[in-house]
């Protein structure tokens, strides 16, 4: 029988093989059951042997470490950018200067990866360091995210060297960034804007644990110490290390002449669009190791290589129809119906209008020749309509004055560019309203996150929030992953939250530019939800932090059925909607604050809650008016202008020891 040094040992080297064979090669050998059982053993045995633990062990992928901050490193070779040509003249340019001093160059074609570019390091074949590229010479230490992505080898195999530095790009496939931005929305939290930065803000997480949850790939396109190791070319240097485990640059290609690079590069361009995930180029690199050193670098980027960005695929098509799409937030969206069209590598028929706005600003009408392309190349939008090509019976297209999913009423924004429905009962923005209701700063019912309202409105279990207190614990145990016990959990949070102040109760119901810091100032002023309602818009915009315009989206979401149904229904359920008014403290009178960052364990609602119930101020922007800056972790721009103003910094242990904790 194994000793647990050398069951740990085994395991540790199985589950790296499998994860290797699963995630790097695509030829999965064993079940995901069967994989699972074997980490489950070996988080087992590393929980009662922790002294005996692997650094390698696959188990440590899944993050959980929280870090001060990031350390600073400095690059033993340095991260050099590339020289980006925009035409294939510019390349033959290219391939003239390197003839000039290299006779018959061979040259490597790859894809560009869009992602964050990372320099790893291992030691005797075990991953010991990972590094973001920062300004070429010193970047950031983010092993611990590092050692979440799976296809990063934490074990290299075969005959690896002592020491080994390669540089790789980290990025986040476009399956994975559609999840993670509908997970989010769903949260109504912001969006990522595209693959890139949701692969560079998962990778520069404090919190391990918030890397390995978004999915993160790499792969590795060169091999840094190359030279001093015997290579003499670059494609030599990718194949080892695919050989020692390495998802390397995929599709790379040896070209004996710059115009097979080029017909490389046209051919990447055609396909480009199926990848499953974003480059904005390709490179075409000198791939004798010798002729690189002779060629040499400028200041900034090495002579011996060339990025190639394509230029944004443009295509004209017939816009054929344009229907609605109501969002989660309740926004609509107007969307194209196109004569299918092939772009960037796939067949669209779907296209973004954005907004009635954006409509009305380039006239684009039903029947319309229109230019469509791929905004960052993943999302088909329109550019613009061809005016010349009209007959006469295109047809101007209006926003619908009711919601095409419910029949309620739409409103437009301030402005007019956006429109929304705001019935509170309308199903295509009902998950996202269940959720907030129940989310943390609202009624904070512990445990009823998106997956749980997913499951409630599958079964039919709930069609309003108010059904959230009607619910019975045979109903809830009967889900998939539910039971019992967690039936009853959850009833016990969605009982205690009928006890909420007012407040939370205002926020909850999800009144347009009603958040935690405009329903507290609501309940303090009016004491009741019904006092709220039969306030009217002239009275409501007197308030401190309501003002017009919010008082306006609040008259209009009092005069709603639905939402009158919804508040009898939920003082049926014995749900509270009073709340006294609370004395203010004097701690922090005559003091204003400014948040910036993420705190350790407050929330900004939370924070700013605390600083007024003691007689404080929260302002969205620093200046000279601000008294201090309560800063958490990724603080921007605001904490560079409190550090140039001399502003007193604060931390949230800070904060808490100045109010008593």
């Amino acid at each position: 029988m194994d000793s647990p040094a050398e069951r740990i040992r085994k395991l540790t080297d199985l589950l790296i093989y499998h994860s290797e064979k699963y995630y790097t090669q695509d030829s999965p050998e064993i079940s995901d059951f069967e994989y699972d059982a074997l980490s489950r053993e070996l988080r087992a045995l590393e929980a009662e042997y922790p002294e005996i633990a692997l650094p390698q062990s696959p188990t440590r992928r899944v993050g959980g470490r929280i870090l001060e901050g990031f350390t600073p490193v400095t690059h033993a070779y340095p991260m050099e950018s590339l020289n980006d040509v925009f035409s294939f003249e510019e390349l033959y340019d290219f391939d003239r200067r390197v003839r000039a001093a290299v006779e018959h160059p061979v040259y490597v074609g790859e894809n560009k990866i869009d992602g964050l570019s990372v320099s790893l390091t291992y030691e005797n074949g075990i991953f010991a360091l990972g590094a973001t590229r920062g300004d070429g010479v010193t970047g950031e230490d983010v092993t611990e995210n590092l050692r979440t992505v799976k296809s990063l080898p934490l074990k290299l195999r075969g005959d690896y060297p002592a020491h080994l530095v390669v540089r790789g790009e980290v990025y986040m496939t476009e399956a994975r960034f559609a999840a993670l931005n509908a997970r989010r929305e769903e949260a109504g939290e912001s969006l990522f804007a595209n693959p890139r930065n949701a692969a560079a803000g998962s990778l520069r997480q404090l919190d391990s644990s918030v890397a390995a949850s978004r999915g993160l790939d790499i792969f590795v396109f060169n091999l840094q110490n190359a030279r001093e190791l015997g290579f003499e070319s670059h494609s030599e240097s990718l194949e080892k290390l695919a050989s020692w485990g390495f998802a390397v640059s995929p599709d790379f290609c040896r070209c004996e002449s710059m115009d097979e690079a080029v017909e490389y590069i046209a051919a990447l361009g055609e396909k480009r669009g199926t990848l499953g995930y974003g480059i904005d180029g390709a490179v075409v690199k000198v791939d004798s190791l010798a002729a690189r050193e002779l060629l040499g670098s400028t200041a900034k980027a090495p002579r011996w290589a060339a990025a190639y960005k394509y230029p944004p695929e443009e295509k004209r098509t017939k816009l054929l129809d344009i229907v609605v799409q109501v969002g989660r937030t309740g926004v609509l969206t107007p969307n194209a119906v196109l004569a299918p069209v092939r772009l960037a590598g796939t067949t669209v028929s779907r296209a973004t209008l954005h907004n009635m706005g954006n409509i009305e600003a380039k006239d684009i009408r039903v029947g319309d020749t229109v230019i469509v392309r791929k905004a960052g190349e993943i999302i088909p939008e329109v550019l613009s309509s061809d005016k010349s090509a009209r007959t006469g019976e295109e047809k101007p297209w209006h926003m619908p004055e009711s919601c095409p999913v419910c029949g309620g009423r739409v409103f437009p924004d301030e402005g007019g560019a956006a429109y929304r429905c705001v019935s509170a009962s309308c199903p295509a923005q009902l998950a996202r309203s269940l959720t907030h209701f129940a989310s943390r700063d609202a009624m904070d019912i512990e445990g009823l996150g998106p997956a749980i309202v997913s499951a409630f409105l599958e079964k039919g279990l709930i069609s309003s929030p108010a059904d959230l207190y009607t619910l019975r614990a045979e109903d809830i145990a009967a889900l998939e992953g539910m039971g019992e016990r967690s039936a009853e959990k959850l009833l016990a949070a969605v009982e205690n939250s009928k006890k909420n102040p007012l407040s939370r109760l205002l926020c909850a119901l999800g009144i347009r530019q009603v958040g935690t810091k405009a329903a507290a100032v609501l309940a303090e002023e009016f004491g009741s939800l019904d006092e709220i309602a039969g306030a009217g818009t002239e009275r409501l915009s007197q308030i401190r932090d309501v003002g017009p315009v919010t008082a306006e989206y609040i008259s209009e979401w009092f005069s709603l059925e639905s939402s009158k149904a919804l508040v009898e229904k939920l003082r049926e359920n014995g749900v509270n909607m009073t709340q006294e008014k609370r004395e203010k403290g004097t701690l922090f009178a005559g003091l204003t604050f400014v948040l910036t960052g993420t705190l350790p364990t407050l929330s900004r609602a939370e924070a700013s809650a605390i600083i007024e119930a003691n007689g404080g101020k929260v302002s969205g922007s620093v200046s000279k008016k601000t008294s201090v800056v309560l800063a958490g972790e990724d603080a921007g721009s605001k904490l560079t202008k409190a550090e140039a103003l001399g502003i007193e910094i604060i931390d949230e242990a800070e904060f808490r020891r100045r109010i008593g904790e």
